[in-house]
């Protein structure tokens, strides 16, 4: 008997009777489930070629960032310099004004930004007719739409120095203010920016998360004679908390990102100290002055220290004990 249990081996090693036979019946359950599934697997093909195409192909031209590249030689022929790009990179000062100008305006927008697609969507949940609020939402949503030339030239006439507010305060013996050329205030008027064009759209996720949110609990809760604020505070919110966390992983995932026609278009009137940010600096260092490589090296690092972000927000989530984007092991 011992002989023959040498021979069979173990009970779970895959080249044992019984490990062959579950090997078996996971490949007959697959194909099983491609038999089923393969309408919707067909449809899925063409998202996953684009995505192949458009995003994973490319991620093998950022070798040209540990090299001398140049275009008319090509990848194959351009001179390996290592890590070169990445030393010259962190000692560029223009550099590091631009990575404190974007953390400094993602910082800023994620306290008087982030919260006010919330405020929006508890809002226009609580107005009672449907027609109205249908209404306020589209118009709420719809500039996200325009493009950032005409969100710029929009402000740039109501707080321009020609603009509506400059004109209105001369008119009552004032001195007039030119906010689109002031430094000072260029964070906030990004912002503003921002939330004009942008709020009204994030705020049909927060709108289908309180949708899911089961009306039983507020009923119950206003039998037991809890006030609004309390419905608010301890039902709306905890609804609303996981795809809070969640957004907010994804933002600081995005935090290098915020933007580029934004802030190319007003680089000029407020100074480059002001609006230089990552993104800008990219475009001005490569594409003007031809240094790809340079480029390159700057892609990654913004590229690395997202990533960074966005593991420290989940580990984060997991410590709030939220599912953040994946699952705990």
């Amino acid at each position: 008997m011992l002989e023959q249990a040498e021979r069979s081996g173990p009970a779970g090693d895959l080249t044992s009777p019984a490990g062959t036979g579950r090997r078996r019946g996971k490949a007959s359950a697959l194909r099983a489930r491609l038999r089923r599934d393969w309408q919707l697997l067909l449809m899925v093909f063409p998202a996953i070629g684009l995505l192949l195409l458009f995003h994973y192909v490319p991620l093998l031209g950022n070798v040209i960032a540990f090299q001398e590249y140049s275009p008319y030689v090509g990848i194959g022929d351009s001179p390996w310099v290592g890590l070169a790009n990445f030393q010259w990179l962190l000692m560029d000062e223009s550099f590091w004004q631009a990575t404190l100008n974007t953390l400094f305006i993602t910082a800023f927008q994620l306290i008087f930004y982030f919260p006010v697609p919330i405020a929006l969507a508890i809002l226009l949940d609580s107005v009672a007719s449907r027609r109205l609020r249908m209404l306020i939402q589209n118009i709420v949503y719809m500039p996200h739409f325009f493009s950032w030339v005409l969100v710029v030239t929009l402000f740039q006439q109501m707080f321009g120095g020609a603009g509506l507010l400059a004109q209105t305060l001369r008119a009552n013996g004032y001195q007039g203010v030119d906010i689109m050329t002031n430094p000072d205030t260029f964070v906030m008027l990004v912002t503003a920016e921002s939330v004009w064009k942008d709020a009204g759209w994030g705020m049909i996720i927060f709108l289908a998360a309180l949708a899911a949110i089961d009306q039983n609990l507020y009923e119950a809760s206003a039998v037991d004679g809890a006030s609004r604020w309390r419905r608010l505070w301890h039902i709306t919110l905890p609804g609303l908390r996981p795809v809070i966390i969640l957004l907010l992983i994804l933002r600081l995932g995005d935090a290098l990102n915020v933007g580029f026609e934004q802030f190319f278009l007003q680089r000029d009137a407020v100074g480059r100290d002001a609006a230089e940010v990552l993104d800008t600096f990219v475009y001005w260092r490569t594409m003007l002055t031809g240094e790809w490589s340079y480029g390159a090296a700057a892609g990654l690092v913004k590229g690395l220290v997202g990533l960074i972000l966005i593991l420290v927000a989940n580990k984060l989530a997991h410590r709030f004990g939220e599912q953040g984007i994946y699952k705990r092991s």
